[in-house]
């Protein structure tokens, strides 16, 4: 049984998503602050984590800068506000996606099944790839570039990964968002300009002039071929 974090401050919206996942077969845990979040998430190591952005105490923002530098555990934004920079600040920090409030609870459990499901079968197939300075361990789910190991969200890796995989091949940004969640839902394009922002800065030399991840303009991007 997998667990999820529902942090929110509002109780309705913690209890709503609470009943619908544990009737999903979820254990669910939920916090009404982001430090009672960060505590909880550090006690229980939740398989996923629900985030809401404007909490008291400590912000979603705050509760991601300090968890992230712990552990890589999947994080969705919940979010009420329709500004994309704000969108966008979660995906930097490190969160691996984001639904809109109000929102449906069948999307809500369709995000919640991709992301669980993508790191159930990258450990049921084990592979290792590497190409130039880059290596890719599936199995362990680690990333060295230049000898170094490199920490990735759950999202980033899986989009190294997949680059990675198809090296020399181009893909759309819907391509890949597609790859990342399943479905476009939403379908802000602007989400996998943030995810390639963040690896060129984690596996890059000099992000500014990429060797590995190249944009393609127009089109996309791909992972140069060996």
């Amino acid at each position: 049984m997998k667990t999820i974090l529902v942090a929110d401050d509002k109780a309705n919206i913690r209890n709503l998503v609470r009943d619908y996942l544990e009737a999903e077969g979820f254990r669910v845990l939920i916090a009404s602050n982001g430090r009672e979040a960060l505590y909880t998430a550090r006690l229980e190591k939740p398989d996923l984590i629900l985030l809401d952005i404007m909490m008291p105490e400590m912000s979603g923002y705050d509760f991601i800068r300090v968890y992230r530098k712990e552990r890589e555990t999947p994080i969705i934004l919940l979010t009420a506000k329709l500004d994309e920079t704000d969108k966008v600040l979660g995906l930097e920090l490190g969160a691996d996606d984001y639904i809109t409030k109000p929102f449906g609870m069948k999307e809500l459990v369709a995000r919640i099944n991709t992301i669980l499901r993508r790191a159930g079968h990258a450990a049921a197939q084990p592979d290792i790839l590497s190409i130039g300075d880059i290596l890719i361990d599936k199995e362990s789910r680690t990333v060295k570039s230049f000898g170094r190991p490199v920490s990735l969200t759950p999202s980033e890796f899986d989009l190294l990964y997949h680059l990675m995989a198809s090296s020399g091949r181009v893909f759309s940004r819907s391509e890949l968002l597609l790859k990342l969640q399943g479905t476009t839902f939403e379908g802000v394009e602007r989400t996998i300009d943030v995810h390639i922002r963040n690896l060129r800065t984690k596996i890059e030399k000099d992000p500014s002039r990429p060797e590995y991840i190249e944009t393609v303009f127009g089109v996309g991007y791909r992972f140069r071929s060996e």
